[in-house]
């Protein structure tokens, strides 16, 4: 028994000692990952882990180009990029367009559809787009330079059209109609001191008893133009502001009468009501209808316009445009529209805000920075 009781004491006590080792290096390795992960030791060889960390991508990869094959193995021809639309003003872009024209080459049906294309991106409107396009292709084929084309048939739109509206004896009326936010007080007041330098007595009625201050708006307007000022508190009826503007200009033998009137949505019934019913007792006081009736337009709003310029015609009859903030990028292509549509041609254009930066409508200017501008 003694060397069979010696081997089974050697094996326990081997069999004890490897257990210790073991749960000493587990324990080692805890301790190490708990040290690791609050930051106290750096991290153990990459080796030792199993995470597999994906590689950064480089700052700047350079581009690789998609290559494909024929069935016979041999690479395609690569693919043309679409040509970039043409940069610029109008006139760049027409250039651009018609250049094969000036060596000989005629202008194909794509060219005219892309012209057409602009002219509506230009807010001139489906209708007055198509008539320009039509005319300058006439135009081409005699030998017009295309750029200088489409200046002469936007001029010719407007050619022939008459300015501002005046009695031959007694009293001018003006009514001033438009959307919130267009310009009217102001453009009003400008007016004002353009019809003074032309030497008339101008006289003013503030039928926009609605909006906050408009009335001490138009006074100040009044004083800077000399012009005479009907008014009356906030709230009051604008027909009864607009018959005693009427009475006073004719009692003090002004030459011209402006009326202001509140700015609203032409698309809100009520108050388009409200605004016939203004011109309906202008008429009644007057013993006529408005001498004119002009509707300030931003220059800015699009197509828009044409639905303002066709509510407003159809409440007042709008007789003229005042087309206004166009001392920016605005280009005013909405005016083409309204005057091939609705055959109301523009009076008065706004250049800045400056008291003499309303300017009687010069068609070839206008052309020339709708296309050049």
């Amino acid at each position: 028994m003694g060397p069979y009781l010696f081997i089974f004491v050697a094996l326990v006590v081997l069999g004890v000692t490897a257990g210790l080792v073991i749960v000493s290096r587990r324990r080692d390795h805890s301790v190490e990952d708990l040290d690791a992960r609050a930051g106290l030791t750096a991290p153990r060889d990459p080796k030792d882990h199993a995470t597999v960390v994906p590689p950064e991508a480089p700052a700047s990869a350079p581009a690789t180009t998609a290559t494909t094959t024929t069935a016979k193995g041999e690479p395609a021809p690569p693919v043309a990029p679409a040509p970039a639309a043409p940069s610029g003003g109008l006139g760049a872009k027409i250039r651009a367009l018609f250049s094969g024209a000036t060596d000989g080459a005629a202008p194909t049906p794509d060219t005219w559809a892309a012209l057409e294309d602009l002219l509506l991106k230009a807010d001139v409107g489906p209708k007055g787009a198509s008539d320009l396009v039509e005319r300058v292709r006439r135009a081409i084929e005699s030998g017009t330079d295309p750029e200088e084309a489409l200046i002469e048939e936007i001029t010719a739109t407007f050619r022939g059209d008459p300015g501002l509206a005046q009695a031959s004896d007694g009293l001018t009326i003006v009514m001033v109609v438009g959307v919130n936010g267009a310009g009217k007080t102001t453009s009003i007041g400008k007016l004002a001191r353009f019809l003074a330098e032309n030497d008339k007595s101008v006289s003013m009625a503030a039928c926009d008893t609605f909006r906050a201050a408009a009335g001490e708006q138009l006074e100040t307007w009044a004083e800077r133009s000399g012009s005479h000022l009907t008014s009356s508190e906030r709230g009051a009826d604008p027909a009864s502001v607009a018959f005693d503007g009427v009475k006073a200009a004719m009692a003090n033998g002004s030459d011209i009468l402006l009326i202001d009137t509140a700015g609203r949505l032409h698309t809100k019934t009520p108050l388009m009501d409200e605004l016939t019913k203004v011109r309906r007792v202008i008429e009644k006081a007057a013993g006529k209808e408005p001498d004119e009736v002009l509707l300030v337009l931003d220059g800015t709003t699009g197509q828009n316009g044409v639905a303002q310029a066709q509510a407003f015609s159809d409440a007042v009859g709008v007789t003229g445009v005042i087309l206004t903030k166009m001392d920016g990028s605005a280009k005013g292509g909405v005016v083409i529209a309204v005057r091939e549509g609705l055959e109301v041609p523009v009076k008065f254009v706004g250049l800045g805000e400056q008291l003499g930066d309303l300017r009687p409508f010069d068609p070839a200017a206008f052309a020339e920075g709708l296309v050049r501008g």
